[in-house]
């Protein structure tokens, strides 16, 4: 649990760092779209090869390395900002970041059937995403007040600590067995069917939800909103405390209601969301992007829950590094559309029409 907190506050704090910096010194969306768009063509690449060495090697010692190399990333960005481009840095940094990342996500998720041992799916994803979340929370409040008062430099400092703290909290903890095959995996994915293929489709959706959010939250609160770091630590705040909602109520939802239909209403909700950004303002932005929250983590939840009980334990890396690739190359397209209209438009109506012409295909 140190582990998975410590790490959801590493991570998304360095992501909300990078953007925030980026926009700071002057580069807007269209910068922070080539930035993402960077990580998004590393993890295309990467997710199915780290879905593979889930499958293949120990995933706790692989979750290790890869926190161990997150930590030295984060000092060598911090140190390297005091002297370089921010924008030229943090590309560099965020592509070999994101190799790392995408080795701990999917060995990380990978465990949660070994380490829960047999109880409910639903519960101990909820749990573990409660946490996540939670994070994520913490991550946007950290972040917003370092960038607020002090150096970039100190922020990434001080969030290279948080995966030294999950790398040693790995260490202590001792999984289940290792299903059997993991150590002859072949190929790099899974079979699929025509129900995988629509769970795949529902998660890519959803992660292109959020990548609107990512793009655009930084321009959209520092150029069209006028606020400030706090502001923009604010709306993160507000996406993570909808998503903590989200994990709260899964396994609720999930009774009530099917695998597809759930999806498809959260769906619409997000594009219905995304939409009303062009109307709303300060501060009903909150509770927009809590709502945006709590949609993406219910569906990611959701899927991730039908994925690990669908997909057998010596198969089950490959199956999550496919799905994450679909939902990237989303990522690559809508990354694509910022990074072209640039400046032109307001972000609220870029994020708009994307979202409704996801939705509407």
């Amino acid at each position: 649990m140190t582990s998975t907190l410590s790490a959801a506050v590493g991570r998304n704090g360095y992501y909300i760092a990078s953007a925030w910096t980026v926009v700071a010194a002057g580069y807007g969306s269209a910068g922070v779209a080539i930035l993402l768009a960077t990580v998004s063509v590393v993890e295309f690449v990467a997710s199915p090869l780290a879905g593979l060495a889930a499958d293949r090697f120990d995933r706790r010692r692989l979750n290790i390395a890869a926190d161990l190399g997150r930590f030295a990333i984060l000092l060598a960005t911090a140190c390297t900002l005091l002297y370089r481009d921010a924008f030229l840095t943090l590309c560099l940094s965020a592509a070999l970041f994101s190799i790392c990342d995408r080795v701990a996500l999917t060995a990380s998720q990978a465990m949660i059937p070994l380490v829960t041992g047999g109880a409910e799916l639903a519960a101990s994803n909820s749990i573990i995403s409660f946490i996540m979340q939670f994070g994520s929370l913490g991550a946007a409040l950290l972040a917003g007040s370092l960038l607020g008062g002090h150096s970039p430099a100190l922020t990434f400092m001080v969030l290279a600590l948080l995966f030294l703290l999950s790398a040693g909290s790995l260490s202590w903890m001792r999984p289940g067995r290792l299903p059997q095959g993991v150590r002859t995996a072949k190929g790099l994915a899974p079979n699929m069917d025509r129900h995988l293929l629509g769970l795949f489709a529902a998660n890519a959706l959803l992660y292109g939800g959020a990548v609107l959010v990512t793009v655009m939250g930084s321009s959209f609160v520092f150029e069209e909103q006028h606020g400030t770091a706090a502001d923009f630590g604010h709306l993160e705040a507000a996406w993570s405390a909808g998503s903590v909602l989200g994990a709260a109520v899964l396994v609720r939802l999930t009774r009530a209601a099917s695998g597809p239909i759930l999806h498809l209403m959260l769906l619409a909700s997000t594009a219905l969301a995304l939409m009303s950004l062009i109307t709303v303002r300060a501060p009903w932005t909150l509770i927009v992007f809590a709502e945006l929250g709590f949609s993406y983590n219910l569906g990611r939840v959701s899927i991730e829950v039908t994925l690990q009980s669908r997909m057998p334990d010596n198969v089950l890396g490959r199956a999550k590094g496919v799905m994450h690739s679909l939902a990237v190359a989303l990522g690559l397209v809508i990354f694509s559309i910022a990074g072209v209209m640039g400046e032109s438009v307001f972000p609220s109506s870029d994020s708009a029409w994307c979202s409704s012409s996801a939705f509407l295909h």
